[in-house]
């Protein structure tokens, strides 16, 4: 009996010859914001990854998960795998809450504490959690929580 084993394949191409270089909150928030579709920020839970270099000049934006009205995934697995791919040295990760509240439940607190857990064995630093609505953001690092 023969066994067909996939054979994995590594891909990452990025043609800007300029890259954005984040410098704070409020630019990350901007970023992250152009990205998200106004059209469902207030219906549907999302959350995204922003991918950055040592020099925190962005590599990319990542779409992490589609969730339901009160929450979605954030997949440690697959937040680390993407920066991986794309040699990120530094991460930051957002999520919207379409109820319009900017307080992090229990369950942000805790997602953010394990991915800076996960990405000192990586040395893939999370920089920063945005939770995000319509008119305003909330930032982990700026309040301290990280």
């Amino acid at each position: 009996m023969e066994t067909n084993i996939s054979e994995i394949q590594v891909s990452y191409t990025n043609a800007n010859k300029e890259r954005l270089q984040i410098k704070n909150s409020i630019d990350s928030h901007r970023l992250f914001f152009s990205c998200w579709s106004m059209k469902t920020i207030e219906l549907q839970e999302e959350a995204k990854v922003l991918l950055l270099n040592r020099n925190n000049q962005v590599l990319g934006v990542y779409p992490l998960s589609k969730g339901g009205v009160s929450g979605t995934v954030i997949d440690a697995k697959l937040v680390f795998g993407v920066a991986l791919k794309c040699s990120a040295s530094n991460i930051i990760i957002a999520h919207n809450h379409p109820s319009g509240n900017l307080k992090p439940s229990e369950a942000d607190k805790n997602i953010t504490k394990k991915l800076i857990e996960a990405g000192k064995f990586l040395d893939i630093k999370l920089l920063d959690h945005l939770i995000i609505t319509r008119s305003a953001y909330f930032s982990f690092a700026d309040e301290l929580l990280m």
